[in-house]
Order: structure tokens, then sequence, then C-alpha cells
């Protein structure tokens, strides 16, 4: 299930980037030039015939993308609430149809009468504190993981085993194989990546965007729609690991995430309410462990 490749299995007319003209300034001296920049578009996520929210994303994997997004925003609980994905492009915009049970539509429809403009940063759109979801349920570790399935239970917070299996080698492995897959990246410098991989580090699949939230819900929609079992694995991120990201992989039961750069404190936080095992400032010589010390899981401070 390996997906690093932009051109495969994505029916958008986008590879992600356009090259444009510019003038490359040096020494004082300009130069007329070509440059590759990450495409960003705004696609409009339609659910059942009603607009929900307007996305920035690169326009690429958007059959993945509305996936994730359903399930990691909590709008449906498993890829069998839904129903059908169709997509439209415009010029330099997109529309995805997505056709979603009517019991998953009921739901959504009390969700958004709290909320305005919700997008894929997890808190944009909230009217109210009170309505913030800081208090995920946690991962419980004795549950089997069913393919494609969000978190619908409360258990008592535990660091998942496979989360312990994940050895400080694998994360350097990860960490060091990432860049390699980040043909988006290599070709811009302007986009972010989102790795599943196994519990030894080995990179199975990759997914880019100029959003990290984006480009993990692509990988999450991908991984659902495969029903690949979130607990069998962790995702490793080239970026900093926020509140929105550890809140996405507490709500699908992912056991770790791993960031290139730092977390922040709501995400520790969460990280250690949920049970995620959170790593950040991850390299190929050494990362930082922020829920766990000398194998003794943290509770929340």
């Amino acid at each position: 299930m390996i997906k690093s490749d932009p051109s495969e299995r994505d029916p958008s007319p986008s590879a992600g980037w356009r090259a444009l003209d510019v003038a490359r300034h040096r020494g004082g001296a300009s130069v007329a030039a070509r440059d590759d920049i990450a495409e960003e578009w705004p696609v409009a996520l339609v659910y059942n015939g009603i607009s929900h929210a307007v996305m920035m994303t690169t326009p690429r994997d958007l059959e993945a993308f509305a996936a994730g997004f359903s399930l990691s925003e909590g709008i449906i609980t498993d890829v069998a609430d839904i129903r059908d994905i169709d997509t439209t492009f415009y010029e330099d915009s997109a529309e995805i149809r997505i056709d979603i049970l009517q019991s998953a539509f009921v739901k959504l429809k009390e969700k958004r009468r709290a909320m305005t403009g919700r997008t894929g940063c997890g808190i944009c759109g909230v009217e109210s504190l009170d309505l913030l979801d800081l208090d995920p349920e946690p991962i419980d570790a004795c549950r089997p993981r069913h393919h494609g399935h969000a978190a619908n239970a409360a258990a008592p917070a535990e660091a998942a085993p496979i989360a312990d299996m994940v050895t400080d080698a694998a994360i350097q492995c990860a960490a060091a194989a990432l860049r390699a897959h980040q043909h988006l990246m290599h070709r811009t410098g302007g986009v972010h990546a989102a790795a599943w991989c196994s519990p030894e580090g080995t990179l199975l699949a990759v997914f880019e965007d100029v959003g990290r939230h984006n480009a993990m819900d692509k990988l999450i929609g991908r991984l659902a729609l495969d029903r690949v079992d979130f607990g069998s694995g962790f995702v490793f991120l080239s970026s900093r690991g926020s509140y929105e990201l550890v809140r996405k992989a507490a709500r699908m039961r992912i056991p770790m995430l791993a960031t290139i750069s730092a977390p922040t404190t709501l995400a520790v936080r969460i990280a250690r309410q949920a049970g995620v095992r959170l790593a950040s400032f991850c390299r190929d010589d050494g990362f930082v462990d922020y829920t766990t010390v000398a194998g003794v899981t943290l509770a929340r401070d």
C-alpha cells in the first residue's frame, strides 16, 4: 500500500505544483528563471448537499482527504458511513461531494448548530471555549482496533502495545528515510508530509500537502479506505506536533505520533491524557519522548 508517487491512484488534474516565472537575486544581480511552486486550492467539502467547510489544500489525493477529514473530525465513525465521494475540478478550485448515511448526517447537522466555518485546524469556527474538544477518549489497549474506525468508547489511558514496541532505532530509521519520499517537497520546498510506518520504522505510505493537517487526513483516509489497522503502526510527520494532529491520532486510536519539530504544551497534554505516545525533534540520531520516561507512561500534569 506504498503511496508516495503523486501520479499513483490520483485522478486530480493537478500534480500538486506549478512552474512559474520568477526573478532570482544573488550577489546584487537578477536573472529570469522558472520555479516550481506548491499548489494551494480552495476545496469545498459538501455533505449530502450541505456545504460544510472550504479547506486550503494541495489538490491531489482528494478522495483520501475527504475520507480522512470525515473520520478525524468526527463526522463519521467508519468509512462504511460514506456511500459515495465525487469530486468536481474547476480552475484552481475543487468541490468534493460526500454522501454519508442519514444517521451520520443527522449528527453532523446537530454539531453544525454550534459551529460555523469549521476547518481542519481543529479549533477554527468554535464559538466558545466550552465547545473545544480537549478531553479525548483514551486509547483502549485491550479492545481490538477495527479497520477504518474512529474511537467511540472511553477506557483507561494506557500506552498501546505497538507504541511500546517502537524502538529508538525504529524512530531514527523513519526519520532518516522520510526525506527520500518527500517528492513534492523536493520540487517545491513548501509542503508537509505524513507517513505511515511499521513498528520497525519502515515507511509504508507517504502523503504530502501544504497543510500538515491535510497531509495527515489524506494518510488517515487512505489507510481507512484500504482497511489498514490503525493500531498496527505509527505516524511520522515532517512538522511540529500540534494539538490538532494529536487529537486526530487519538480519535483514530493511532498509538504513536512522531514529529520532526517541537510539540506544544496542549499537544503533550492531550497525548498523555489519550495514551498516545508523542515523540518530537525526531532525527536520525535521536528524539525527545514526551509521554514516557524510562519506560513509564506519564500522566496528564
